[in-house]
C-alpha cells in the first residue's frame, strides 16, 4: 500500500513523502485508519520540529490526533469493521495506525470537529485536576486551541471564566464561544484587571495554557488566598529572573496558592470496568464527544485554516510566522 505522509526529516524541516505500509506483514491485532482530518498541535508539533523535545528523534512522523474511516482490520481487531468511522491519536498520514486511544465516532459529531476533540483531551486534564466548584472564578492565560478549550470546559462545570491573551483574534473567538470575561494582556495589566473584575477577590482556579514559563508568576498572582494555579501548557523555553514573589505567595499563609500540573497522561487509558477508579482518558473522550454532539462545546469557530497536507512545509512555517492567524489548524486528507 502506497501512502503518503508528513515528516521531519532533520530540526527546522518539514517534507510531505511517500512510504510503503504492507497489511499483509502487521500483526493480527491491528488495524489502519484512512485518514480525512487531522489536527495539529501548534506548541508541541513546532517544539518536536525544532528538535528540542527528547522524546521526538529526528526523522519524525508527525500527529496528534486524527479522524478516518477503518480499512483494514486483523483477524482479532474487535468489534471494528471495515468503514468504521473512529478517532484515533494518530499520524498525519493518508493511513494511520491505531494509536493509543481510539473510539467510534458519534452520529451527530462532524468528522472534523472529532479531530479537534483531541485538543480538547489535553484541556480536559485542567478540570479534572483542579477543585472546581459551582460559582468559582477561573482565569485561562492564553486562548489557543487548548485554552479555549480549557475555559469552555470550565464555563460548563459552572465557573465564571476570564479569558487572558495578546491576541485580538483569539480574544474575539473566546468570546464568540461563550467564556464570560476576557482580557487583553497586550493592553491591560492583567491582574489589575482582574482585581478589578472580581472586586478584590481575584480567582479561585487559574488555568496557565501558555507553556511560558514566565507566565507561571503572573498566574500566581492571579489567584486569590487559597486558590489553585493549573500547569496546564508544557513549560518549554528559558526564565531568568527572580521567583521569590512567586514562591512566598505558594508560601504564605494569607495567599496560600497551590501548584497543581495537568499532563493528559496522568489519568489511566481506559475505563475500569470494575469502577475501581473514575476517571479515564476514554471517558474523557466520551464526555467531550457528548458535549460537542450537544452543541455545548464549540468547535467551528476554533478552525481558523483547514489546509491540504501537501501544503504542511508552508503550514508549520505559518505556524511558526503567524500563530495569532494559525491557531487552529486542521489537515484535510479526502
Amino acid at each position: 500500500m502506497r501512502t503518503k505522509r508528513v515528516m521531519f526529516p532533520e530540526p527546522g524541516k518539514v517534507t510531505f513523502e511517500d512510504f510503503d505500509l504492507d497489511p499483509a506483514a502487521l500483526p493480527p491485532h491491528a488495524a489502519l485508519v484512512e485518514t480525512e482530518y487531522s489536527v495539529l498541535s501548534a506548541g508541541t508539533e513546532l517544539a518536536c520540529l525544532a528538535g528540542t523535545e527528547s522524546w521526538a528523534k529526528m526523522p519524525f512522523s508527525p500527529g496528534y490526533g486524527s479522524v478516518g474511516t477503518i480499512c483494514h482490520v486483523g483477524e482479532t481487531h474487535e468489534p471494528y469493521k471495515l468503514g468504521d468511522r473512529v478517532f484515533t491519536y494518530g499520524k498525519h498520514a493518508t493511513v494511520s495506525g491505531f494509536g493509543q486511544i481510539t473510539a467510534p465516532v458519534p452520529d451527530g459529531v462532524p468528522p472534523k470537529h472529532a479531530a479537534v476533540a483531541r485538543m480538547a483531551m489535553v484541556a480536559f486534564t485542567a478540570v479534572r485536576v483542579a477543585h472546581t466548584e459551582l460559582g468559582d472564578v477561573a482565569a485561562v492565560q492564553g486562548l489557543g486551541l487548548v485554552g479555549n478549550l480549557a475555559a469552555q470546559l470550565l464555563t460548563l462545570s459552572g465557573c465564571t471564566v476570564i479569558g487572558i491573551d495578546i491576541s485580538a483574534k483569539r480574544l474575539a473567538t473566546a468570546r464568540e464561544c461563550g467564556i464570560a470575561h476576557t482580557v487583553d494582556a497586550g493592553a491591560n495589566d492583567p491582574v489589575a484587571t482582574v482585581r478589578e473584575l472580581t472586586d478584590g477577590a481575584m480567582c479561585e482556579r487559574v488555568v496557565e495554557a501558555t507553556g511560558v514559563p514566565s507566565l507561571a508568576e503572573t498566574a500566581v498572582g492571579l489567584a486569590g488566598r487559597n486558590g489553585e494555579v493549573i500547569l496546564l501548557g508544557t513549560p518549554r523555553g528559558d526564565y531568568s529572573g527572580d521567583t521569590t514573589g512567586m514562591l512566598r505567595a505558594v508560601h504564605k499563609r494569607d495567599t496560600n496558592v497551590a501548584l497543581r500540573g495537568a499532563h493528559e497522561w496522568i489519568y489511566p487509558l481506559r475505563r475500569d470496568p470494575k469502577r475501581l477508579y473514575k476517571h479515564s482518558i476514554e471517558r474523557n473522550l466520551e464526555i467531550v464527544f457528548g458535549l460537542i454532539k450537544a452543541g455545548k462545546l464549540k468547535i467551528e469557530p476554533l478552525i481558523s485554516h483547514v489546509v491540504a497536507p501537501t501544503d504542511c512545509a508552508d503550514v508549520y512555517a505559518q505556524l511558526r510566522a503567524r500563530n495569532d492567524d494559525y491557531f487552529g489548524v486542521v489537515f484535510k486528507w479526502k
